[in-house]
């Protein structure tokens, strides 16, 4: 499994759903750390299976997927999760937003004014711009590429759904949301893993997801506990007022 693109490591993900307002784990699972079947973003669909439409869904950039965000938005969700890093060919210099793209139309300007047809679909549904003429003389090409022939823009299938979820990540009231209820959920993690939890007692998914469960039931426990919870003849209540 790799944290980034520097860092491999062997091991399991712990892929949790957590409800940060309440303070508890309302879904968790366990899987290896490798393949496209366990990415976060295609766990993350599991784990939202059974909840209610009109949620509003937090998230880091590993979530921040196309397919994600147009399946939240499919089920009536509001998402707010982090876009990915912009990849910039030179430091400080353009980026794919600097470009305009219409798919409508099949067409990429880059930022001096060329245009040009996006080339066929590629295998994964890309697509690329090759910017050829007029790059070798443009004025703006130490700020765009380094190649002195030409400069290449790839596509993403879903790129005006990731442009549109990087143009409301620079929204004043969308960053505030992010910032108040992300610190619960780095806190739940937190909890997860102290006292030694991040390593694992057993191998294999079956028991270690086994583990990750009751490891969640019982912090769920702590927490309900926290808030006030008594038993009354047939069923157990919160204390509002404590809550």
């Amino acid at each position: 499994m790799h944290k980034n693109r520097t860092h491999h490591q062997d091991g399991f993900k712990g892929h949790v759903s957590f409800e940060p307002e309440a303070g508890l784990f309302t879904a968790v699972t366990l899987t290896c750390g490798y393949g496209a079947d366990n990415h976060e973003a295609t766990v993350a669909q599991e784990l939202l299976a059974a909840e209610e439409t009109g949620l509003t869904v937090l998230g880091d950039a590993a979530y921040g997927t196309g397919d994600l965000r147009v399946l939240l938005a499919g089920q009536g969700h509001t998402a707010v999760i982090k876009p990915a890093a912009k990849r910039q060919a030179i430091t400080d210099g353009f980026t794919i937003d600097d470009f305009h793209i219409d798919p409508a139309a099949g067409t990429a300007t880059c930022p001096a004014g060329h245009t040009v047809n996006l080339g066929r679909l590629q295998p994964g549904g890309v697509c690329t711009a090759q910017f050829k003429k007029g790059c070798p003389t443009c004025p703006l090409r130490e700020r765009c590429t380094t190649s002195k022939t030409k400069r290449l823009l790839n596509i993403h299938p879903r790129y005006a759904e990731l442009a549109a979820a990087r143009q409301a990540a620079t929204h004043p009231v969308w960053r505030a949301g992010y910032r108040r209820w992300r610190p619960p959920v780095e806190r739940a993690i937190a909890w997860l893993v102290a006292h030694g939890n991040r390593r694992l007692r057993y191998r294999g998914v079956i028991k270690n997801e086994l583990w990750l469960h009751h490891r969640a039931a019982a912090l769920n426990l702590r927490r309900l506990i926290d808030l006030g919870l008594t038993r009354t003849a047939n069923s157990w209540t919160i204390n509002a007022a404590t809550a």
